[in-house]
């Protein structure tokens, strides 16, 4: 009709969510936190708008990731990536780049990092931003975490009492122990959201490898590092007697760590045959994990435990200690949660596993490919992101 301007509504914005973290693919030194936020990220971008502020370089190394434009927005899938350089480390830039995205919402993924937590929350402190924070500890406020350099850890957990961080952040636990945790360091008023890790899609089922009784092929994978346990691991191979081929694969963290590891390797008896692979890129890791009968973690402590999901999600059932959110596995046919105060019990674990014959592994490699899918497949918490990340829109 004339005389009539005709306008289309324009689509609500989306939330906007600036996600920092130290490690970024294709980082992978830092282990299990790197697939936690590429998950995020990957399953999130369809629905809001994300934007991954990280580090230029993988954990320990000196330069940067070959081929990657660093200081600058750069697409990764549905969302985008700023890999900062060194010089770029620093309070003007880091604040710079909050005030520059405007995010409704800022989701840190470490406790205990100068520059992706303590900067943006001393930022948010002062009022720089109005974004919400959602604070994920990532398994840092367990006590076996905190036992590693504990007087630099106090420092970092008094500083951020003292400055109130804990009445304007909203922390992420991912099970009722990280709930647990933020309350005994934060306080029973702090704000504590459960929001699971987000795991990767489950593959296709690949049978394991053949199997003779009497033989193990076993797979350890993680940072050479007091909590993740390698060493316990070899120490108690001193006593099996099967034939038992086990393959380290370990980023370099602690040297000094990494060297006491393979003395107690070349101690042990000729059954036993053990060859280390460092610094293994992530996109290996299915297939070492499907080269081998099972996966072992004897840790002292996950929050969620990436390589562990990832294990079962390749097919291979997984032997571990019970102090990782993935209980119960012997009913599920997926594998054995042991306690680490009885390493007899991991050693008569082992011998039992190379007894098996090849048809009874792989009833447990395709229980463990079925926990993995059901993990994958019934996990609410994608949705769950959704709703904490479309709530509480800033005004612009």
């Amino acid at each position: 009709m004339s005389g009539q301007t005709s306008t289309a509504a324009s689509p609500a914005r989306r939330p906007r969510v600036l996600v920092m973290a130290d490690w970024y693919t294709p980082g992978f030194r830092a282990g299990g936190p790197i697939r936690s936020v590429v998950n995020l990220a990957a399953q999130l971008d369809q629905a809001l708008d994300i934007y991954v502020l990280t580090t230029d370089r993988d954990l320990g190394m000196d330069g940067s990731y070959p081929g990657i434009r660093t200081d600058q927005w750069i697409p990764y899938g549905g969302h985008q990536v700023c890999y900062l350089s060194p010089q770029r480390l620093n309070w003007r830039s880091i604040t710079g780049i909050i005030r520059a995205v405007r995010p409704d919402h800022i989701q840190l993924n470490s406790m205990f990092s100068r520059y992706m937590t303590i900067y943006p929350l001393m930022f948010r402190r002062f009022g720089g931003t109005r974004a919400s924070v959602l604070l994920a500890s990532r398994g840092m406020l367990m006590a076996s975490a905190l036992a590693v350099k504990p007087l630099r850890k106090r420092v970092f957990l008094t500083l951020l009492r003292i400055a109130g961080i804990g009445r304007i952040v909203r922390f992420q636990a991912t099970n009722d122990e990280e709930v647990l945790d933020v309350q005994r360091h934060f306080g029973h008023g702090a704000s504590v959201v459960r929001l699971g890790n987000l795991p990767a899609p489950v593959p296709t089922f690949v049978p394991p490898p053949p199997k003779e009784r009497g033989e193990l092929r076993m797979v350890f994978i993680g940072r050479a590092h007091p909590i993740k346990q390698p060493d316990y691991l070899l120490s108690l191979l001193s006593d099996v007697h099967s034939c038992i081929s086990l393959t380290m694969v370990m980023t370099r963290e602690d040297d000094a760590y990494a060297a006491q590891c393979r003395q107690l390797a070349a101690a042990l008896p000729p059954n036993i045959s053990v060859a280390f692979r460092d610094d293994v890129p992530h996109e290996e890791i299915t297939d070492i994990i499907r080269s081998n009968h099972i996966f072992v973690l004897p840790t002292r402590g996950e929050n969620f435990g990436h390589s562990i999901y990832e294990a079962l999600a390749a097919g291979r059932p997984v032997l571990v200690s019970d102090r990782t959110p993935w209980r119960g596995l012997p009913e599920k046919r997926a594998g054995w949660d042991l306690p680490l105060a009885d390493p007899a019990g991991f050693r008569r674990c082992v011998e039992d596993l190379a007894a098996m014959d090849a048809t009874e592994l792989l009833e447990w490699c395709q229980g463990a490919w079925r926990l993995a899918r059901s993990a994958s497949e019934e996990s609410p918490d994608r949705n769950n992101y959704i709703t904490q990340f479309s709530s509480c829109i800033s005004l612009d």
